[in-house]
C-alpha cells in the first residue's frame, strides 16, 4: 500500500512540475482613460526578457509561465501599471496619462503636407510646446508617413548635342509590388512610388541565355512607340546567365531583421518570420546563416549556423517579437560584422537586411544611411534589402540601402511575392554573376533627332563615369533579366516635346559615317565580375531596321505596355491620350508563356486601376 501511494504522489508530483514548466499565452487591450487603444505600450513579463508591444489597436499577446508572473505595462507620457497574473488569460488594462502642458489652440490647426525633394505622405502636428509623441499618436488619426525620392522624369535630348545616355541597370521591381499594394487597398499610388524601370523590370522576359564568355547576352528590338505613332521605341535587354542552384557557390548570410515596435503589424514581422521560413527551406548544408536583430540596440540571436539545421534556424524565427525604437545603423554595422566573421572566399557573402525602413535610433538620415553602407561594400559583402509593411514605410531609405551596398531591392506585400522573390527567383536574388554594370548608348544624329531614357531617373550616371571603374553601378543575379527602353524622335518628325534653334557651329555635313552608316545608335556595356575591380567591356550596335509593331516579339510588346502604365500612373506628359484600354490590348496580346500568372496579375491589376480611376 505505501509503494502504491509513493508512486501516486511521484507521478502527482512530475504533472505538476511538467504544468509549471509549460507556458501560457496572455491577451488583451491597452486603451486610455478615454477608451481610445493606446499603440507601442511595452508589456514585460517582470524578472524576464520576455516582452512585446501593443499593435494600432492596442491590442498584445505573450508567453508567460503557467505558474503566472507579473506584467509590467508602460509607455512615454502615461503612468506604469504593474499587473498580477491570475488564472485567466485575458488581461485588459486602462492606463492615465500624465497631465499635459497647455498649448495654444490655433497650434493644434496647423497641419502641414511635407512636399520637399521627397513624397512624403505623412501630416505633421506643430504645436508651440510639444507634446510627448505616444500621446500625440493616440489623439490624432494615424497620418500615413510613407517617403519616397522625388523622380523627375526624364526629358528628351538632342543626339547632335547629347549623343551620349549613360545609367546604371536596375534589378530591383519593389515599385512594382508597392505599387500593386495600393491599387489593391483601392488607392492611386503616390507618384513618387512610381518608378517604371522597377515595374518593367519585375517580369521574366524571353531572351536567350548567353553562349559566350561573358555572363549576360545582349537583346535589341526597334518598332514604333505605341503612345505616339511618331516616334520610336527602342528595346534593348540582358539576360544573366542562369546557374543551376546545386552549383552555386556556398553562401555565408545574415539575417537582419528589424525587431522595432514599428514591425508588429501583422504584414510587417509575422509575414517577415514566413518570407524567411520560404528562404531557409531553399537552403543547403554547405550555406550558413546567421540572424541579427535590432529595435533599441542591435544583438546576435543565432550565431552561424549550417543550412541543414532548418529547424534550429527556424525556431530562432519563431522567438522573435517586436517592441522599442529603432537603431537601423548599430543593426547594420553589426550585422556586416558579424559577416565579415564567417566571410567564404570566393562563397556568396551577404547581408540581407528585413525592415519596413523607419530607423529612428543613430544613423537615420538618408545622407548617414547612404555613407555607412558605403563604407561596408568594400568588404565583398553584398546587401538584399526586403521591405514590408504600409503607413510608415520608408521606401526612400530601402532604396537606398540596395543601391549603395551593391545590391537588390523587393518590397513583399505577401507571401506570393515572398515565394516569388525568395524561391522562384532564389538565384537572381541572392546570387550576383555581374557587379557594377553599367550601360552607354551613342546615338546616330543622322537618323535619331532626340531620345529620352523611360525610367532609371534615379540611376542616370555622368558620361564620365562609365570608363571610371570606382563608380558603383548595379549588379545582375543569376538567370535575371535586365531591360530598358529609349523614345525616340527620328531626324525629319516634328514634335511637340523637342524644339530648338538650329545650331550655328554642330554641323553634320563633315560626318560621313554617321550620314551614311545603317546604324541608329551603338550600345556599350561595362561590368566586373562580382570578385575582381576591373571592368570588362561590350559593344553592341542597333542597325535602323524598324519592325512593324504587330510583328514585333512578345518582349517588346509586353515591357511597352507596361511602361504605359507607368506614364499613367505618373501622369506624364509624354503619353497623353493613351489609356489603360490601349494598356491592356498591348498586355494581352503580349501575355506569352505566363507559368507563374504574373503577367495575368498585371493585366487584373490595370483593370483594378481602371476601376478606381472611374470612381
Amino acid at each position: 500500500m505505501k509503494r502504491k501511494i509513493l508512486a501516486l504522489l511521484i507521478m502527482v508530483s512530475s504533472t505538476i512540475g511538467l504544468a509549471l514548466g509549460q507556458g501560457r499565452t496572455i491577451t488583451g487591450t491597452v486603451s486610455a482613460a478615454n477608451g481610445s487603444p493606446i499603440k507601442g505600450v511595452n508589456v514585460l513579463l517582470v524578472g524576464s526578457s520576455k516582452s512585446t508591444t501593443t499593435d494600432r489597436q492596442g491590442k498584445y499577446f505573450i508567453t508567460v509561465p503557467a505558474k503566472g508572473g507579473t506584467l509590467l505595462f508602460s509607455i512615454a507620457s502615461f503612468q506604469s501599471q504593474e499587473v498580477k497574473i491570475g488564472t485567466v488569460n485575458t488581461i485588459n488594462v486602462v492606463l492615465n496619462s500624465f497631465p499635459l502642458p497647455l498649448v495654444e489652440a490655433e497650434d493644434h490647426a496647423e497641419m502641414k503636407l511635407k512636399s520637399t525633394n521627397r513624397y512624403d505622405m505623412g501630416k505633421s502636428l506643430s504645436t508651440g510646446s510639444q507634446a510627448p509623441s505616444h500621446y500625440r499618436e493616440m489623439q490624432q488619426p494615424e497620418w500615413n508617413t510613407e517617403e519616397y525620392d522625388g523622380i523627375n522624369e526624364n526629358i528628351f535630348h538632342g543626339a547632335l548635342q547629347n549623343p551620349l545616355s549613360t545609367f546604371s541597370i536596375d534589378v530591383d521591381a519593389a515599385s512594382y509590388s508597392n505599387i500593386r499594394r495600393f491599387i489593391n487597398n483601392g488607392q492611386r499610388p503616390p507618384k513618387d512610388a512610381v518608378r517604371i524601370e522597377e515595374m518593367i523590370n519585375y517580369f521574366q522576359y524571353d531572351y536567350q541565355q548567353p553562349k559566350g564568355s561573358d555572363p549576360f547576352s545582349i537583346y535589341t528590338e526597334v518598332s514604333n512607340a505605341p503612345w505616339n505613332e511618331n516616334h520610336r521605341l527602342v528595346h534593348i535587354g540582358l539576360q544573366g546567365r542562369k546557374i543551376p542552384t546545386e552549383n552555386l557557390p556556398a553562401s555565408n548570410l545574415v539575417f537582419l531583421i528589424d525587431v522595432s515596435g514599428s514591425m508588429s503589424s501583422a504584414n510587417k514581422l509575422p509575414l517577415l518570420k514566413a518570407s524567411f521560413k520560404l528562404l531557409v527551406n531553399q537552403l543547403r548544408a554547405q550555406d550558413r546563416v546567421a540572424i541579427v536583430v535590432y529595435a533599441g540596440a542591435a544583438g546576435l540571436v543565432l550565431p552561424s549556423t549550417s543550412g541543414a539545421c532548418k529547424e534550429q534556424i527556424i525556431e530562432a524565427l519563431d522567438n522573435l517579437q517586436a517592441g522599442g525604437s529603432t537603431a537601423g545603423g548599430a543593426g547594420i554595422e553589426l550585422a556586416y560584422k558579424v559577416a565579415k566573421k564567417n566571410f567564404k572566399d570566393g562563397g556568396n557573402n551577404r547581408v540581407i537586411i528585413a525592415t519596413d525602413g523607419d530607423f529612428n535610433v543613430g544613423s537615420s538620415s538618408n545622407a548617414s544611411m547612404e555613407r555607412l553602407i558605403e563604407e561596408k561594400r568594400g568588404d565583398g559583402i553584398f546587401l538584399t534589402a526586403l521591405g514590408y509593411g504600409m503607413g510608415n514605410y520608408k521606401d526612400s531609405k530601402m532604396e537606398i540601402l540596395a543601391d549603395k551596398g551593391n545590391g537588390n531591392y523587393a518590397y513583399i506585400d505577401n507571401i506570393l511575392e515572398a515565394q516569388k522573390v525568395l524561391v522562384n527567383e532564389f538565384g537572381g536574388t541572392l546570387f550576383t554573376i555581374a557587379k557594377d554594370v553599367k550601360l552607354q548608348v551613342e546615338f546616330n544624329p543622322a537618323k535619331v533627332q532626340a531620345y529620352r531614357l523611360i525610367g532609371y531617373e534615379n540611376r542616370v550616371l555622368r558620361n564620365e563615369d562609365f570608363n571610371n571603374d570606382k563608380k558603383d553601378a548595379g549588379d545582375l543575379g543569376s538567370g535575371h533579366t535586365v531591360t530598358a527602353l529609349y523614345e525616340i524622335i527620328p531626324v525629319g518628325v516634328e514634335s511637340d516635346f523637342y524644339k530648338i534653334d538650329e545650331l550655328k557651329y554642330q554641323n553634320l555635313a563633315n560626318n560621313s559615317f554617321a550620314a551614311t552608316s545603317k546604324e541608329l545608335l551603338t550600345v556599350k556595356f561595362r561590368y566586373k565580375d562580382p570578385s575582381e575591380n576591373k571592368s570588362k567591356l561590350i559593344i553592341h550596335p542597333l542597325k535602323d531596321n524598324v519592325i512593324q509593331f504587330e510583328k514585333t516579339s512578345d518582349n517588346f510588346r509586353w515591357s511597352a505596355a507596361v511602361a504605359g502604365f507607368g506614364m499613367i500612373l505618373r501622369e506624364s506628359e509624354f503619353a497623353k491620350g493613351f489609356t489603360v484600354e490601349h494598356v491592356l490590348q498591348l498586355a494581352q496580346n503580349a501575355r506569352g508563356d505566363d507559368k507563374e500568372g504574373y503577367r495575368l496579375e498585371f493585366i487584373n491589376l490595370v483593370r483594378t486601376q481602371s476601376m478606381l480611376a472611374k470612381r
